[in-house]
């Protein structure tokens, strides 16, 4: 359902920008699908059983739509998915971090290498938002990755478990995405309106199975957006 939810928000803010710019309201609900599709992507981190396919999935979406983002417009300007595939970067090079140097009896010479990793994947992905012009910034790829702070209860402060994973998990989120907002303002700050959404989340997958198409549906609905301006 929250995916739902932000594929329909989405596809709102999407008609907003390229058919009704001058209606305001379709901005503001937009605002909700980026910490929703952000927490998934966090999810997806979390529970995907081959971590190398989950990122070429995304990276590959994310290559076919600026071909043809680049084809439409002639901008070199990177949209959402290239951010979240730096987060999905980001967010493995955390669990590898907290693998070795919490939960795995390793070498010293080891952790100080899972930390190296660690800091810089976070680095050369800052510099990387520093050459080019990526969709939501910097701060906007951490907010998946903070999401992935806690991945479940045994990660968890003792004071902090009885607030249960998942609030745990949205609040951390919710700290960069309000360093976010504060940074960037206007319409985003219609995006904390998504919190009780995602506080609603029980951890568990619905019983639709849908994920191939919200795969399909990203390229879709831009490119239906955008053969409807053309003729219009």
């Amino acid at each position: 359902m929250l995916k739902i939810i932000a594929a329909l928000t989405m596809l709102i803010d999407h008609v907003g920008i390229m058919l009704f710019p001058e209606i305001t309201a379709l901005r503001v609900i937009g605002r909700l699908s980026f910490p929703i599709y952000a927490f998934m992507i966090a999810e997806g981190c979390k529970y995907t059983k081959n971590k190398l396919r989950y990122f070429l999935g995304i990276f590959g979406l994310a290559a076919v739509c600026q071909i043809v983002f680049y084809i439409s417009s002639s901008s070199l300007q990177m949209g959402i998915l290239v951010n979240f595939s730096l987060s999905i970067l980001c967010i493995y090079a955390l669990q590898y971090m907290k693998k070795t140097v919490i939960f795995e009896k390793s070498s010293n010479l080891k952790k100080l290498g899972a930390i190296a990793a660690f800091f810089a994947a976070f680095v050369g992905t800052y510099m990387l938002f520093r050459i080019f012009e990526v969709d939501y910034g910097f701060l906007g790829c951490m907010v998946p990755v903070f999401a992935s702070i806690f991945e479940s209860e045994e990660e968890l402060p003792f004071a902090l478990r009885r607030l249960g994973i998942i609030p745990v998990r949205v609040i951390t989120m919710s700290l960069c995405l309000l360093v976010f907002i504060l940074v960037n303002g206007g319409y985003r700050n219609f995006a904390l309106f998504s919190i009780p959404l995602l506080l609603l989340y029980s951890g568990k997958r619905g019983k639709l199975k849908m994920k191939y198409l919200f795969y399909v549906f990203y390229p879709l609905h831009l490119a239906l957006i955008y053969f409807i301006s053309e003729m219009i």
